[in-house]
């Protein structure tokens, strides 16, 4: 008899599959797979996310706003920042490994037929697999509602087999552009893919090219569009110890006095969608105000603003494109006093490295350029540290490729001076950030590097050009799921 495969093999076992960052734009295979499942996602409703920026943290509002209201709730959400059980939550709590692992051993074998089908040239992808145990995590629970984050884009996502009652798009603008089109515009395109047939749109503040596109699609599906500036959105906020308090305008007029323990006027904006996203939901039920300020104080979102050691301070953002990097810029300057900032940067090859760098220059009097450990498709730190040279000059740049030593080296920057309140920022990946998040919470053991990495493009052979994702090495913390390069490819 077989031995029954432990967790960290049944994790190993699907990040070998199809990797997170290649393209494979079908929805052929999560069809097959959830109708032999019965399609567990078609037994509760859903609200459905996409954007650019701010999904996760959106998510987690909206997810602990339902909570307070007594709802049961299902969250699936990527990328993961230490585990990959991270991405299925049910009633706040990520599933442990055993329920993850139970989940797979039941879907297995419906996951082999589809596999032996190779619909669309390959076998399903790991995106593909965890998006479907989630779905099915949710149906046994069973819950009452699920928030479910896109993996990227919309119209293409595995996740988009679901039809959200609700389809919140989040601020949109230029990143994975090489998948997702090289304008807003088209950008937009594939996200407005979620919004179904008589949803309730929750749509961000967006530019006019990517608001144009949206609300021609909420006319073409006959979806019911809420703007924020219009039909919802912040009226005014200020800092607290800890987050913000903010005041927002609800279905039946604002609600003050709302304590959120997240940074910057970007979590706040996100706020005011997160409520307008539940009231929809609930029918246009306004929520009675003491549900909204239970709800948003239990907002829990690690990675984002998140201050995982004190002196010096050490904030984590997994800030990973301009965009994401501007709003982590002004987000800490508003929230923290820090002098100097010594920033920790790492980033993936395909991102715009000079955009984010430029965001941080503004507020960091010095930057330690590194690379992540358990993926190949960083940006190696000699590579990323020419850039940073030409954009803070070269004495303010020290390039120090393990993130260990990178940080060590920061701190070592930031507390030289002998004068102010120095702080340290990690950001640029959401990889990064998860290292860094281990390496802090772990006594600061080694990472393991990880193997050959493929190509980026799509390939229908790829089932014979060797997986090169099996995790290992000699010792040290290997980061369940860290080798799908969450943040960056087409689920």
């Amino acid at each position: 008899m077989p031995a029954v495969e432990t967790h960290a093999e049944i994790v190993a076992t699907l990040t070998r599959r199809w990797p997170e960052h290649r393209v494979a734009p079908s929805l052929g295979r999560i069809q097959a797979l959830a109708e032999l499942l019965g399609d567990p996602q078609r037994t509760y409703p859903v609200i459905h996310l996409s954007g650019t920026n701010g999904k996760g943290s959106t998510a987690a509002m909206i997810e602990s706003l339902l909570r307070a209201d007594g709802l049961r709730t299902g969250r699936f959400t990527s990328p993961h920042v230490m585990s990959v059980t991270e991405r299925i939550t049910i009633d706040g709590e990520s599933i442990s490994d055993e329920r993850f692992d139970d989940v797979w051993r039941e879907i297995e074998p419906y996951v082999t037929i589809v596999d032996e089908q190779l619909i669309d040239g390959v076998p399903m992808t790991f995106f593909e697999i965890i998006t479907a145990m989630a779905f099915a995590a949710f149906a046994d629970a069973p819950v009452d509602v699920a928030v479910v984050e896109v993996g990227l884009g919309g119209t293409w996502d595995a996740t988009n087999v679901v039809d959200g009652d609700v389809a919140v798009i989040t601020p949109i603008d230029l990143d994975h552009t090489h998948l997702l089109g090289s304008t807003v515009a088209e950008i937009a395109t594939e996200k407005a893919g979620i919004i179904k047939p008589g949803a309730q749109a929750i749509l961000a503040g967006q530019s006019p090219e990517a608001a144009q596109v949206l609300l021609q699609r909420c006319a073409d599906v006959g979806a019911l569009p809420h703007r924020e500036g219009i039909e919802f959105g912040v009226i005014d906020r200020q800092l607290a110890v800890g987050g913000q308090l903010i005041r927002l305008n609800a279905t039946e007029g604002p609600v003050g006095e709302i304590f959120l323990p997240l940074h910057g006027a970007h979590q706040a904006a996100n706020a005011g969608q997160a409520l307008a996203a539940v009231e929809a939901f609930l029918g246009m039920k306004a929520l009675a105000p003491d549900i909204v300020r239970e709800g948003f104080a239990a907002v829990r979102f690690p990675g984002r603003l998140e201050v995982i050691r004190r002196s010096p301070p050490i904030v984590l953002d997994a800030a990973h494109n301009p965009h994401g990097a501007r709003a982590t810029a002004a987000a800490v300057v508003e929230a923290f006093s820090f002098n100097p900032l010594v920033a920790v940067v790492a980033v993936m090859r395909d991102k715009d490295a000079r955009g984010m760098l430029a965001a941080i220059e503004e507020i960091a009097n010095k930057v330690v350029i590194t690379q992540v450990a358990s993926t190949n498709r960083g940006m190696p730190a000699e590579q990323l540290g020419e850039l940073a040279e030409e954009v803070f000059g070269a004495d303010r740049v020290t390039v120090v490729p393990r993130l260990d030593d990178a940080i060590e080296a920061a701190v070592s920057l930031a507390e030289e001076s002998g004068v102010g309140l120095p702080g340290v920022l990690i950001t640029g990946s959401v990889v990064a950030v998860g290292e860094a998040r281990t390496l802090l919470v772990n006594e600061r053991l080694p990472l393991v590097p990880a193997g050959p990495d493929p190509d980026d493009d799509w390939d229908a052979d790829y089932a014979d050009d060797g997986d090169g994702y099996s995790p290992g090495g000699r010792g040290g913390v290997v980061l369940p799921g860290a080798n799908t390069d969450p943040e960056d490819g087409w689920r």
